[in-house]
């Protein structure tokens, strides 16, 4: 499967963080190199003389998007502490997991926890993440400056109102800090909003759709248009990951269509 969990390394990165178990695999560094070399390329091009170089810019990147992940999974941690349920965490090459282990309850099982739980579970994610950006802008807004990363975002966000008002930040260091946290923080947060199973939105529209009177059927056909739609658009602008990542959620989606016997014969 696409997303699961990583096999474990010698090279894994292993700390506690709120009580959480927290494994960090090698392969979360070397795609954050991946991920973010064309944006601290692009930085270290316009800071010009100003830039400390490529090397200080990848670390500081690959810091910011260890910190944006980590809220993220974070968020669906607390989460399922709340609804009493024991979870560890790993980051790996496709951004992060929140894996349940065991509850807490007694007579409650992780896999009877209800579409509302699932849901609230969900939504703590990208909540979390989305949350910590905003956090940031509001501060770097109160101190007068302009967020100049918006400009980098797609679909309209650089039009938000404000983000862009104010004086440029002139210190090359906190530039890049604030551009490489929130740049993740916004992006992989949407990403995951998308419906499309088994990320966040995906796990978000089938609890909507469960809680309306549907089935699981019914989100999957959801998930496998979106998927579609997305691979589209990730090859027509030629973000060939992007494509070559919502065609294989696609074809997941509609194996699990097959499987159940809803798909096309």
């Amino acid at each position: 499967m696409l997303l699961q969990e990583p096999q474990e390394s010698p090279y894994d990165i292993r700390f506690s963080f709120f009580g959480f178990p927290v494994r960090v695999s090698w392969t979360f560094w070397l795609a954050a190199i991946v991920f973010g070399y064309n944006l601290v390329d692009g930085f270290d091009r316009g800071l010009n003389v100003a830039s400390p170089g490529r090397a200080p810019l990848m670390l500081l990147w690959g810091l910011c998007m260890f910190m944006s992940i980590l809220i993220h999974e974070l968020g669906h941690a607390f989460a399922f502490r709340a609804y009493g349920i024991h979870s560890s965490i790993v980051l790996y090459h496709f951004g992060g997991l929140a894996i349940p282990s065991s509850t807490s309850m007694p007579g409650r099982s992780i896999g009877r926890m209800g579409q509302r739980a699932d849901l609230m579970i969900a939504l703590a994610g990208p909540a979390a993440q989305l949350a910590s950006a905003a956090l940031v802008v509001a501060l770097v807004k109160m101190a007068g400056y302009q967020v100049l990363i918006f400009r980098q975002f797609p679909a309209g966000l650089d039009r938000i109102p404000g983000v862009l008002d104010g004086d440029p930040i002139d210190s090359a260091g906190l530039l890049s800090m604030v551009s490489f946290y929130i740049y993740p923080s916004v992006l992989w947060a949407l990403l995951n909003l998308i419906p499309v199973w088994p990320l966040d939105g995906g796990r978000i529209a089938r609890s909507l759709v469960m809680m309306g009177g549907g089935d699981a059927n019914q989100s999957l056909w959801i998930s496998l248009i979106a998927a579609g739609a997305m691979a589209a658009y990730g090859f027509q602008s030629h973000n060939v990951f992007l494509g070559i990542l919502f065609l294989s959620l696609a074809v997941s989606n509609f194996q699990m269509l097959q499987h159940t016997g809803s798909g096309w014969r």
